[in-house]
């Protein structure tokens, strides 16, 4: 069985989902606890999801004797750095949490194995997923975070990188480097490997694309509630 098939238990809250227009929209929220925003037990949420997010599949086997290490492992690939203060990778941890929590997706490569080095920024999707709707046909989802104190702002630049990673050039260079990095052992690997062939189309590598943007920002309406 996959390392893929255990998830940690659902934490975030949908509040809103509306999956009948383009783009299909969703709020997720962490909730309130004794009359505050649950910020501790979100973070440490998604402490629970930072080995998967950091580490590939077959890294992921742990066990009591173990678990500490591939804990380190994990953060030490994304938080070895005094930047990271300035940094979105909890922003990145919760759009892949989002997406392998309601929508199903499995890993393909691991954004942060891919880094030249330790806590680089990398020119590159910051969520590389599949999806196989029905069991028939693949679905590539292609994520960007962004982690503004401000919405609009947030919103205004995530357009802006989607805008360049659609770019010809961008696009052969993700086929490039993304390709290598899925395991053998992934779902429909036959026919998601053969969409990263340098012969390969980006018409058809579009084509089954899902674009996924998380946006998550200060929020008045949480600032003025308290459950």
């Amino acid at each position: 069985m996959s390392n893929y098939a255990y998830k940690p238990k659902r934490f975030l809250d949908r509040l809103y989902f509306d999956e009948t227009g383009n783009p299909v929209q969703t709020i997720c929220c962490a909730g309130f606890e004794l009359n505050a925003w649950r910020c501790v037990p979100f973070a440490e949420h998604l402490i629970e999801w930072l080995p998967e997010y950091a580490l590939p599949e077959d890294e992921l086997a742990v066990n009591h004797a173990n678990m500490y290490v591939k804990l380190k492992q994990a953060a030490i690939r994304v938080y070895t750095s005094d930047k990271y203060k300035n940094r979105g990778e909890a922003g990145e941890i919760t759009l892949h949490a989002i997406c392998r929590d309601y929508f199903d997706t499995l890993p393909i490569s691991p954004r942060v194995f891919y880094k030249s080095a330790t806590n680089d920024p990398v020119k590159a999707f910051d969520l590389v997923h599949a999806r196989f709707p029905g069991g028939h046909g693949v679905e590539l989802w292609l994520g960007e975070s962004k982690l503004y104190d401000d919405t609009k702002e947030a919103i205004m630049e995530a357009l802006k990188s989607v805008t360049k990673h659609l770019e010809q050039d961008f696009l052969k260079i993700q086929k490039f480097l993304l390709g290598p990095q899925i395991p053998k052992a992934t779902p429909h690997y036959d026919e998601l490997i053969q969409l990263f062939e340098p012969q390969t189309s980006l018409d058809k590598f579009l084509q089954v694309g899902v674009f996924v943007i998380g946006i998550l920002s200060k929020s008045a309406a949480c600032a003025a509630a308290d459950d």
